[in-house]
């Protein structure tokens, strides 16, 4: 039964393994993963139950100087979630010193009055003998609850670090249901799904100018779900690029997403995509608010 809770904000820069992190600690995928920076772009909520306690993960955006309006409200998703929290947990790379954006995260932290911990990632990169200048170093910087080394992708120190977040949960009612893992429509997952696919098979800077929308999402009495993606770039040649010669790009990455979808959903998954040009999106508020980027 839960008695206690926390609703916990995982920040750090872009690209140190927070939705990897997320996806680990809650034991399915529920954020998009890939080696690009900037992946995620909304704040994702994960629950994770242990015992008697239930942890509400926020998984924001990387922390970075934005270039357009789209990197503005990705910041701000940042620094909105780091206030009115029961914790924060940092995650950095095992690099002996303080970055700007660490840096900066760490003021935001002080600022807010939560309990911090600091997480470690990527310790299977790095000598152990390394880990103590790096964890002397940010000691001296905040005073962290705790400091754990882990490697979100061996899941090494996992359960040490899921036990310092439960140290974190305050008596309280149950905030979600026992078996929920996100909350998450399935639309916003699908579309998520085709674009990490989009990060994971194109190149340079054509994937961070791509949207998703989920146009159809119908599920036949056969269990058959219809789905419709409309991937939205931002040049006319980059939707060259994204369709690929004969269609062999867009089908690749139909193809992929399709089969994530299918074990999201479990069920099988009709999808269709379709490549449409919006000149700049990414600087147009109103197409911001369309594609669900809104601070509101």
């Amino acid at each position: 039964m839960i008695t206690k809770s926390a609703m916990i904000t995982i920040c750090g820069r872009p690209n140190v393994g927070k939705s990897t992190l997320t996806n680990a600690l809650v034991g399915e995928k529920v954020a998009i993963v890939s080696n690009k920076p900037q992946t995620t772009r909304n704040r994702i909520t994960a629950i994770v139950n242990r015992g008697d306690a239930q942890l509400v993960l926020l998984d924001t955006p990387g922390f970075h100087r934005p270039h357009d309006r789209l990197g503005d409200y990705m910041v701000n998703v940042v620094k909105q979630s780091v206030a009115a929290v029961d914790g924060v947990l940092l995650l950095v790379e095992p690099v002996a010193g303080v970055g700007a954006q660490e840096a900066e995260l760490i003021s935001r932290i002080r600022q807010s009055g939560a309990p911090a911990i600091l997480a470690i990632n990527k310790i299977d990169t790095v000598e152990k003998a390394q880990l103590l200048k790096i964890m002397s170093t940010y000691a001296a910087a905040c005073d962290f609850a705790a400091i754990v080394p882990i490697s979100a992708k061996t899941g090494e120190g996992l359960d040490e670090l899921t036990e310092e977040l439960v140290k974190l949960a305050v008596p309280g009612p149950q905030l979600f249901p026992e078996d929920m893992i996100t909350d998450q429509p399935e639309r916003q997952i699908c579309a998520e799904l085709v674009r990490e696919k989009l990060l994971i098979c194109l190149d340079k800077e054509v994937p961070h100018g791509t949207a998703v929308e989920i146009t159809k999402f119908h599920e036949r009495e056969d269990g058959l779900v219809e789905i419709d993606a409309t991937i939205y770039c931002e040049k006319d040649s980059h939707k060259g690029i994204i369709i690929g010669r004969h269609g062999a790009m867009l089908k690749k990455i139909g193809e992929l997403a399709r089969t994530d979808m299918e074990e999201f959903l479990d069920a099988r998954v009709f999808l269709q995509t379709w490549v449409k040009v919006k000149e700049n999106w990414r600087d147009s508020v109103s197409q911001l608010r369309n594609f669900g980027f809104t601070d509101e």
